[in-house]
């Protein structure tokens, strides 16, 4: 624009007219620079776009420019912020993230909001990264399809289906064969001091949470020593309830009787009572536990322990088997670690998912205790970890403070938190252990909100908070995602099979009596509608 100034000249009287130059602007706006061969566009003209196939385009993941979201683990869901892709594991963000400092996840929410999903991602993504899942008690069962997929191992373990022998050291001692010195020592003497514990968590359930004694504890310990030292082949219970009738002088120097035989028997009565009803296949536990272990564990598969014959009735059942689960899985991660310290076996890194723990924590006292030690060790050996439950009120409801304490201990201790729906009361309890805002506050309870009235079988009409998950790490602020599932997922993570049997049957009942009704009359169809 010009402007009027005056020059030099000005001053006698002549007046100088001088143009000054546009000012430049300062970007160039959305079509280019807005002057005379500037190269401005009378049209913004598309971005070009590329074709390849999915081999190759799928190289070109992780973008190299997005938002600020985490871009290390498996592609969990999208954020619900900036529909960015969200990745996250507790095995990735512990080893290659350096974000959480011990590798493990507790995952919390109401049922039938996805918690499984969340986890089945974790598990087939992890698979990829050459980490071995490990699935130690699936009572539904939500991961039996997912690990035959990937071509592991499925154990069935319920009363008439299959067994497991708690006395048996598995591969720990073929293990310790091809070791020497404090390597053999330590293996063998942690498969001892693992099954003994395992023994003593079963005593405690079938006794209805009262744990074994001092004396009956030592009486255990020494007796399986002797079994190993003599027994020929796997020892089964029915074997340790002989080792306690013989009463060996070592046996009986542990249960203090000094010299005394009929105090001995008297002190060993009430075990020899529980290990009767154990060692007995018609008993409550004697049913899964009193034989020699139907289909032993690998080490270098996947594997899930189908617990799904075992009727939701059976509590105590329920809790002894993913006890019994979690004792020999972690006891096969120990061989695989001792063999690959002594450079005999590559190393292994395995992913343990640890379902429904509110079951087993409810099973007596003292359970806590074995839980506590099963898992307080996982970042020493290499491994991964997730619990999965419903609410801190599920964790918290034991009689003793002390354990309510140490199941708190389980989410406190856990790398990242990972909420679902849940109700507002529990927000108080939850708030203890992870902080979270008061937005983040409402975004939880709100994703515990029924479906709308109006829902179908097309996902319309969803609960708002299927899929919703906030992944909280410390103080930080959450991540909020949702999980979408791709069309090979979805056959994996159908949890409603038999009700969708049922349709099935329904559908073809329907279409029978139609077809019955037009060939032989209504009398027929009606009556293949009324039995239907």
């Amino acid at each position: 624009m010009s402007i009027w100034r005056r020059s030099s000249a000005a001053r006698t009287g002549q007046l100088d007219l001088v143009a000054k130059p546009p000012r430049r602007p300062l970007d160039p706006g959305g079509r280019g620079w807005a002057a005379p061969g500037a190269g401005a566009a009378t049209y913004v003209q598309a971005p070009p776009r590329w074709r390849g196939t999915s081999i190759q385009v799928c190289g070109l993941w992780p973008f190299a420019v997005g938002s600020g979201a985490p871009m290390i683990g498996v592609p969990l869901g999208r954020s619900l912020v900036s529909d960015a892709t969200i990745c996250c594991d507790p095995i990735s963000w512990f080893m290659r993230a350096k974000l959480i400092l011990n590798p493990s996840a507790t995952i919390l929410g109401k049922p039938g909001l996805g918690k499984s999903t969340v986890v089945r991602r974790m598990v087939l993504g992890l698979a990829g990264f050459g980490v071995q899942p490990l699935i130690l008690g699936d009572l539904k069962p939500d991961y039996r399809d997912l690990i035959d997929a990937l071509g592991g191992q499925v154990i069935d373990l319920a009363p008439g289906r299959g067994y497991l022998n708690v006395l048996d050291p598995g591969e720990a001692m073929a293990a310790a064969d091809r070791l020497t010195g404090s390597q053999r020592t330590w293996l063998i003497s942690d498969a001892r001091q693992r099954r003994a514990n395992t023994v003593s968590g079963l005593i405690t359930i079938l006794r209805a949470g009262t744990p074994p004694t001092d004396r009956e504890e030592s009486v255990i310990g020494r007796a399986m020593e002797i079994l190993d030292d003599r027994h020929h082949g796997v020892p089964i219970l029915r074997d340790l309830l002989q080792v306690v009738k013989d009463a060996p002088e070592d046996v009986r120097a542990a249960a203090l009787d000094r010299g005394d035989l009929a105090k001995y028997r008297d002190l060993t009565e009430g075990l020899e009572a529980t290990l009767t009803s154990l060692a007995e296949g018609t008993s409550k536990l004697g049913s899964i536990f009193s034989r020699q272990t139907s289909q032993p564990m690998r080490r270098d598969s996947p594997v899930a322990f189908d617990l799904s014959g075992i009727d939701d009735g059976q509590l105590d059942l329920q809790a002894a088997a993913l006890l019994a689960c979690w004792s020999n899985g972690f006891a096969t991660v120990n061989v695989s670690q001792v063999l690959a310290d002594a450079g005999l076996e590559p190393r292994r890194n395995y992913f343990v998912v640890l379902d429904e723990l509110w079951r087993a924590l409810r099973s007596g006292r003292g359970i806590v205790d074995r839980i506590d030690a099963l898992t307080r060790l996982n970042r020493q050996r290499g491994v991964g970890q997730v619990m999965v439950s419903h609410t801190m009120s599920d964790l918290l409801a034991l009689p003793a403070e002390e354990d309510r304490m140490k199941a708190k201990g389980f989410v406190e201790r856990s790398g990242m938190v990972i909420c679902g729906g849940l109700p507002r009361s529990e927000m108080e309890q939850l708030n203890e252990v992870v902080k979270l805002t008061e937005a983040e506050i409402d975004m939880i309870t709100s994703w515990q909100d029924p479906a709308a009235w109006s829902a179908n079988e097309d996902g319309e009409g969803d609960p708002p908070g299927l899929g919703n998950f906030l992944i909280k790490v410390g103080g930080r602020t959450g991540i909020p995602i949702h999980v979408d599932l791709t069309p090979v997922e979805r056959a994996l993570n159908d949890t409603n099979k038999r009700w969708r049997d049922a349709d099935a049957v329904a559908e073809l009942t329907d279409e029978l009596a139609e077809t019955l009704s037009e060939e032989t009359g209504d009398d027929q169809a009606a009556d293949l509608e009324e039995v239907h």
